[in-house]
Parts: structure tokens; C-alpha cells; sequence
């Protein structure tokens, strides 16, 4: 997980130095290039899927710390084994599921940016989604057991 960390972050300082980049060819210079606007996107979709996992592990995600901050560590390790069970892994299973089928068919299709000097080969940027949520997976897994063995203990 440490690893797909620092590539992410590499990924988002060449996004940065993109944008910039970008930005300037196009309103200094009147350039635009559609091919390093997708370039950005696809760029910003790798930063996203690929953090979920290590969002999880750092327990930075989303959710209502307002509540959850008073909970006791018990209650705090019971809230967490139930979204685990109940929403984290069935969703990703499901998008797992459901986005190897997406992968394929755009790899099938030869998709391509419908954008005239667009980017090829769509299917590289789609396959991301299943891999970020079998990393999830695989995170949400390990805190599962984490958290059934602090349940138990405390």
C-alpha cells in the first residue's frame, strides 16, 4: 500500500506540473491540447481511485466524526466492523463485479476519446476503477480484523 502511495503522489505532482503547463500554453500562448486536457483527467482519476484504499487505512475517509468522536472505543470498533460488513465490502464486490465487465467491453471496442486529438486506449484509465476497489477490499478486509480483535479485547 506504501508504494501505490508514493506513485499516487508522484502521479499528483506530474498533474500539478500538467496543469501548469497546461495553463499557460493555453492562455499565454493561445495552444490548447486536447490530448493533455484528458491527460489531467485521467491523471485526477488515478490520484482518486488509488487513494480510497490508503484514505481507509489512515482513517481520513468520510464520515460523521460529530457522533463518532464521543462513541467509546467499543462502540467506535462495533460502527466500524458494521460498515465494513455492511457497506465497504459489498460495494466494492459489486463495483468490482460490475466494472471488470465495463474494462472489457472498452477494451473490446477499441475505446477512444470520442474528442478529435483525444487520448486511445480509454480502457487503461477504466481498469483502475475495479483495481482501486479490490484494494479497498483488501484494506477494508485488514481493518475488519483489526477492528474484531479491539471489539473483543475491549
Amino acid at each position: 500500500m506504501k508504494y501505490i502511495a508514493y506513485l499516487t503522489a508522484a502521479i499528483l505532482a506530474l498533474l500539478v506540473v500538467l496543469v501548469v503547463f497546461d495553463a499557460t500554453s493555453r492562455y499565454l500562448f493561445s495552444h490548447g491540447s486536447t490530448a493533455l486536457q484528458e491527460l489531467e483527467w485521467h491523471f485526477f482519476d488515478v490520484v482518486i481511485l488509488l487513494s480510497i484504499a490508503f484514505t481507509l487505512r489512515h482513517n481520513a475517509h468520510v464520515r460523521v466524526d460529530i457522533f463518532y468522536d464521543k462513541f467509546s472505543p467499543k462502540t467506535k470498533a462495533l460502527i466500524n466492523i458494521l460498515s465494513a460488513l455492511f457497506f465497504v465490502l459489498p460495494l466494492s464486490f459489486l463495483i468490482i463485479y460490475i466494472g471488470i465487465g465495463f474494462v472489457e467491453m472498452s477494451f473490446v471496442q477499441h475505446e477512444a476519446s470520442s474528442d478529435p486529438g483525444g487520448l486511445k486506449y480509454r480502457w487503461i484509465v477504466k481498469s483502475l476503477m475495479p483495481l482501486a476497489f479490490i484494494l479497498l477490499s483488501i484494506q477494508a478486509l485488514k481493518e475488519l480484523v483489526t477492528d474484531i480483535k479491539r471489539w473483543k479485547s475491549l
